[in-house]
Parts: structure tokens; C-alpha cells; sequence
């Protein structure tokens, strides 16, 4: 979320009305989020300059770590310099931090792909957001769950129930402190990710919404305390029920 609010971002700053905008102190610390988006707190280090040159060897773009050739355009300006520093700052502050976690890993690669481009500065900031959105696409719509032989018929549903949130067993990236509560597309991949912990024995998935509209489903080592609830299923591990715990 963080990363494509980031890109949305640099994407208007690269096609501003003022021109081609550039961030000189790009550090984490100048971006806040509000209501889900990623906001520059202070502008006054915003600049539409860009460099001025003869030839391409006036064009390069320095990083500590990096240097980048750019063209001199007929004009006498570095072309894309702004754009590119942009990007390549968002790759060296978020991308490398956020991207490579949490995502599904039919995912992963595709993330990979768009680290790997920024970082390069093979892409500009078009390319990288297009790309963005198409892994967006493929996580809220379910697209990038492999066929896989289907896991929920190996388990029981008990309906009108939910389970208590206790703490349990712990997993990442777990949107509670107290367990695993993770984000899926369905309760198909819900049962997929059960099968893949030895800890888990049930599982709920609850109301709870992430910023894409997917359901956080709950996962759980035990069955020791059940609530009613009208909206609520509950499954259970064919292996681990039994007549005493049901």
C-alpha cells in the first residue's frame, strides 16, 4: 500500500502542470499517511529544475552506491532527471524495505521483477506503475492462486460460530499481536495456508476488511472457546476434530 500510494505519487510529480517536479531531501521522514495515502509533508526542498548540459556526459546521475548515464537533450537539459531521481529514491528507501515481504509468494516475483527494474532505472515511473497495478490486480482479484488441488473439502465448518481471539501461535505477516491473522482471497486459500502451518488447526474468516477489500482470516492451534455468531464459520481440520471437542 505504502509502495503504490509512493508511486502514484511520483507518477503526478513527473507530469505536474509546473513540469517535471523533483524531491531533493527524499528521506522517509517526509512522507506521512493520510487515509491511506502517502502524503509529502514539507515541499520547500521541491524543485522543477532540471539539469542544464552540453553533451550526454554531463548527464550522469550520482548516488552513493550508483551512478546512471542520462542524455542531453536537444534542448540543453538532462531528459527524465527529475523523474528518475525521484524513482531511484523511492527504490533506495521503500521498495527495498517493503517490497520483498509479505506478499504471496506467486507474487513475489513480480515484485522482484519491479525491484530489480527500478534499481537498474530500466523503468521510468509510467512503466513502474503499470506494473504496480497489475500486481494489484492480480491480488484483489484472486488471479495469482495457482491451480492447486482443493484443500476446504479437509475440513468441517461449523456455522453460527466463531472462535475467541486468544493469543496463539504466531506467524508473519500477521496483522495481530496476539496470533496469526492473515490476509486472503478466499476461504479455499484460507485452508491452503492452514494446511502449510503444523500448528494450525482451525481457522475464521472474520469481518475484518484490509485496504484492498480482502478478508483477514484468522488461524488457530486449538478450538478451546467458541461464541455464537450469525455471520461466522468456523473450520476445523477434519484430523483434529473429534465427538469430545465438537
Amino acid at each position: 500500500q505504502i509502495c503504490l500510494s509512493l508511486v502514484k505519487l511520483l507518477f503526478y510529480l513527473a507530469h505536474s502542470p509546473l513540469g517535471s517536479i523533483v524531491l531533493l531531501d527524499f528521506q522517509p521522514r517526509q512522507f506521512v499517511m493520510v487515509d491511506g495515502n502517502l502524503k509529502v509533508t514539507d515541499m520547500d526542498d521541491a524543485s522543477t529544475e532540471e539539469l542544464s548540459c552540453k553533451e550526454d556526459n554531463d548527464c550522469t546521475l550520482d548516488f552513493p552506491t550508483k551512478s546512471f548515464p542520462l542524455k542531453c537533450s536537444a534542448v540543453g537539459k538532462c531528459e527524465g532527471i527529475n523523474e528518475k531521481k525521484n524513482l531511484f529514491n523511492a527504490y533506495r528507501y521503500f521498495f527495498t524495505y517493503l517490497l520483498p515481504h509479505s506478499a504471496p509468494p506467486a507474487l513475489r516475483p513480480f515484485l522482484s521483477d519491479i525491484l530489480n527494474a527500478t534499481g537498474d532505472l530500466r523503468y521510468g515511473i509510467n512503466e513502474t506503475l503499470k506494473d504496480f497495478e497489475k500486481v494489484l490486480h492480480l491480488y484483489k482479484s484472486g488471479l495469482y492462486l495457482q491451480k492447486r488441488p482443493l484443500l476446504l473439502k479437509d475440513y468441517i465448518s461449523l456455522k453460527g460460530f466463531r472462535a475467541v481471539e486468544l493469543e496463539d501461535y504466531k506467524c508473519w505477516p500477521s496483522y495481530s499481536h496476539l496470533g496469526c491473522l492473515l490476509s486472503v482471497h478466499s476461504a479455499e486459500e484460507a485452508a491452503a495456508i492452514c494446511n502449510s502451518q503444523s500448528q494450525c488447526q482451525s481457522f475464521i474468516i472474520t469481518q475484518q476488511r484490509t485496504w484492498t477489500g480482502r478478508p483477514l482470516a484468522l488461524f488457530q492451534s486449538s478450538l478451546t472457546d467458541l461464541m455464537p455468531d450469525a455471520n461466522a464459520v468456523v473450520y476445523i481440520k477434519r484430523s483434529a476434530s473429534s465427538g469430545e471437542r465438537l
